[in-house]
């Protein structure tokens, strides 16, 4: 059969390809370590667990669920973002709960983008941005972000340019891959741009507690409310990535568009995973510290890894990835990944699968043991 016309103008996701060969690599015995991706290794919390295994007996765990999710889960997002962000959306019309962020980057662009409309795109950043904008037959432009700028777009540059077209941005802060944070007065000149050119700004925003101080949402902006949306995420906060929890907010016209989409794409959101959902958004401090505690001691790690390799980095990035400058003459980064895999059985992710604005760079995850890293470290 022929497939359709979308599918040329999109590959296979990276990791997809990648991971398959590092599978091959260890079934052929090589003793690979993979500290190329953000899976987090870590369980989530015993009430996490425990709300899961309690939910499953309850009648009618297993019938078909809201499209919106249960009322308890939409409140709890809700005092979640209240209490850590000091943005209080109405529970009813102003928060949906998604099967995971990434099924929100597809909605959201079904939604709101017509073909032939224009998309703002950082680069580096999240490729599925780029691929959900093509598969919509929707037209991809970049923006530069630049190590000497803190990750962060020139907005006067980019206010020059012609934006008639320009219908969606897409943003992520805390920044990934970089790491990096931005303030509320920069997260508000990105509102204000939205404003000015009636374009519908999103921020992807799934690290906000982890290696982080000051947790933001852009959302907290005086009237952002009317130009963003923002997604988050269960993944990474709770050690939750294979449970597909995430949510999006915004106000009640944009959800709504977005729910019209979602309604017709899936059958709701399973019993269990909802209660379970509902127990992690009401975690107290301690959860935090805890995680916290453990990425602190692994990217402490990590750094000393990273000074082996002669790359630099930022200490104070933020989320769970360690982004690296490599040294000057190196190869590029995928060549430089490459060899790192063959010759010393490490994986890394290369810096260009986020953009050309990556090559030079190399990104680690923490989602790896200490035990690990302290063997990968032995390597050199």
């Amino acid at each position: 059969m022929i497939t359709a016309d979308r599918l040329k103008s999109v590959q296979e996701y990276y990791f997809s390809k990648k991971l398959r060969e590092v599978r091959s690599l260890i079934a052929q015995g090589k003793p690979t370590i993979n500290m190329g991706i953000g899976s987090p290794d870590l369980p989530p919390s015993p009430e996490v667990l425990d709300a899961l295994k309690e939910a499953i007996s309850e009648p009618g765990a297993s019938q078909y669920q809201s499209y919106q999710g249960l009322p308890e889960l939409r409140e709890a997002m809700a005092e979640f973002y209240k209490n850590k962000f000091g943005f209080s959306p109405n529970p009813t019309s102003e928060v949906l709960p998604l099967m995971g962020s990434k099924e929100g980057i597809m909605h959201i662009s079904m939604a709101f983008l017509n073909a032939c409309d224009e998309v703002l795109l950082p680069n580096p950043g999240y490729p599925t941005y780029a691929a959900v904008t093509k598969l919509v037959q929707a037209i991809p432009r970049t923006y530069d972000l630049k190590e000497e700028n803190n990750w962060f777009p020139n907005i006067e540059e980019l206010s020059r340019k012609d934006l008639s077209k320009v219908k969606l941005m897409w943003v992520s802060y805390p920044h990934m891959p970089t790491g990096a944070v931005a303030s509320k007065e920069k997260l508000a000149t990105l509102v204000a741009f939205a404003k000015a050119h009636d374009i519908l700004l999103v921020n992807d925003n799934p690290y906000s507690f982890v290696l982080t101080k000051n947790p933001t949402s852009i959302l907290s902006i005086n009237g952002a409310k009317d130009y963003c949306l923002e997604l988050n995420s269960l993944s990474k906060t709770f050690n939750m990535a294979g449970w597909r929890v995430g949510m999006l907010l915004g106000n009640s016209e944009n959800i709504n568009a977005v729910l019209k989409v979602k309604s017709n794409m899936d059958s709701g959101m399973f019993y269990g995973i909802q209660k379970g959902a509902i127990a992690a958004l009401k975690s107290n401090s301690d959860w935090f510290d805890q995680l916290d505690t453990v990425y602190k001691k692994r990217r402490n790690l990590m750094f000393e890894l990273v000074d082996k390799l002669g790359a630099t980095y930022d200490s104070k990035a933020a989320g769970m990835f360690v982004w690296a400058k490599l040294p000057k003459g190196s190869k590029s980064s995928e060549a430089y990944i490459d060899e790192l895999l063959h010759k010393k059985n490490i994986f890394i992710a290369p810096g260009t699968i986020f953009g050309s604005n990556g090559e030079g760079y190399i990104r680690f995850s923490l989602c790896v043991k200490e035990e690990k890293i302290r063997e990968a470290i032995s390597r050199f």
